[in-house]
C-alpha cells in the first residue's frame, strides 16, 4: 500500500472515529432534553455500559480493522504505517477540537 493511500485511509478512519465520538457526545450533551424527568432505573447504567462496549467495538474497528487486515495479508510495514497515520490524524483532530473549544 502506498504512502499516499495510507495517509488518505488514516484520515478517513480518524474522521469516522471523530464523527462517531461527536454523535455520542451530542447525545450525552442533550440527554436531559431527551429523557425529561425520567426516574432513575436499573437500565440507565446498563445502557451506558452497553454504549461503552459498542463504542469500543466501533472505534476499535475503525482504527484497527484495516491495519489488522493488511498485516494478515502480508503488508506488515504498510499496516503499521496506516495505524501510525490514523493515530496522528486523531491527534490532529483532538488538537482542532481543543482549539475550537477554546475559541467558542
Amino acid at each position: 500500500m502506498s504512502n499516499k493511500k495510507n495517509i488518505f485511509w488514516g484520515f478517513v478512519d480518524a474522521v469516522g472515529v471523530f464523527a462517531y465520538v461527536s454523535l455520542v457526545a451530542l447525545f450525552f450533551f442533550n440527554v436531559e432534553k431527551i429523557f425529561v424527568e425520567k426516574e432513575d432505573s436499573f437500565f440507565a447504567p446498563v445502557f451506558v455500559l452497553l454504549l461503552f462496549v459498542i463504542s469500543a467495538t466501533i472505534t476499535g474497528a475503525l482504527v484497527l480493522g484495516r491495519p489488522i487486515w493488511l498485516y494478515l495479508n502480508g503488508f506488515k510495514k504498510g499496516s503499521v504505517m496506516l495505524l501510525a497515520y490514523t493515530v496522528a490524524w486523531l491527534f490532529v483532530l483532538l488538537l482542532l477540537a481543543f482549539a475550537l473549544n477554546i475559541v467558542f
